[in-house]
């Protein structure tokens, strides 16, 4: 099974991005568009995974995410790897609550229950909304979106979903687990 964990943004927040962009979908050729369905912000890619070693990487993802508090998080510009001029993934970024530690957990956890292929690629937040086979010039893209700053949301759980590969990509949720309640002060 290929696996990955990811937050998913709540509706309202992937409306305004939807609005955002829609000017722009299917106007730059070699840009693919998946569906929104399919939108969210990996934290960890885990690769293929044995189904034995599932239950243990449940256990270990579910204690790796209830040691986070909430993220307060908002979606703020776009970008693209690896670059913008020469660009194969158009994403939106994220600010807000360090989630570089809590995907290095979530990936501590996954090699600890024995998904050897876990990626090991600095963190780096972002929601992909295009993708491209051959390299793209994106600046254009990218600066015509430039002023975007979303409305702020809270990610309160954290998914284990896996990946159907199509046509078309299909991701299926296999479990949730809630990070720890906002901390008050």
């Amino acid at each position: 099974m290929r696996l990955f964990a990811a937050l998913v943004p709540p509706d309202e927040v992937l409306d305004e991005i939807s609005h955002a962009i829609a000017p722009h979908v299917g106007q730059v050729p070699g840009l693919r568009w998946p569906d929104r369905d399919t939108w969210h912000i990996t934290l960890a890619f885990f690769g293929e995974v044995p189904d034995h070693v599932l239950p243990e990487l449940e256990v270990r993802l579910a204690r790796a995410v209830r040691r986070y508090n909430v993220l307060d998080l908002a979606f703020s510009g776009f970008g693209a790897f690896s670059s913008a001029r020469r660009a194969r993934v158009f994403w939106a970024g994220v600010t807000g609550d360090s989630m570089v530690r809590l995907a290095d957990s979530v990936k501590a956890g996954a090699r600890r229950a024995g998904a050897a292929q876990t990626d090991e690629k600095r963190f780096h937040p972002h929601l992909t909304l295009a993708r491209a086979k051959q390299e793209v010039d994106l600046r254009p893209l990218v600066e015509a979106l430039s002023g975007f700053s979303g409305t702020p949301w809270r990610a309160e759980h954290v998914r284990l979903f896996r990946s159907h590969q199509g046509p078309p990509v299909r991701y299926e949720s296999l479990a949730e687990w809630a990070l720890a309640p906002a901390e008050r002060s």
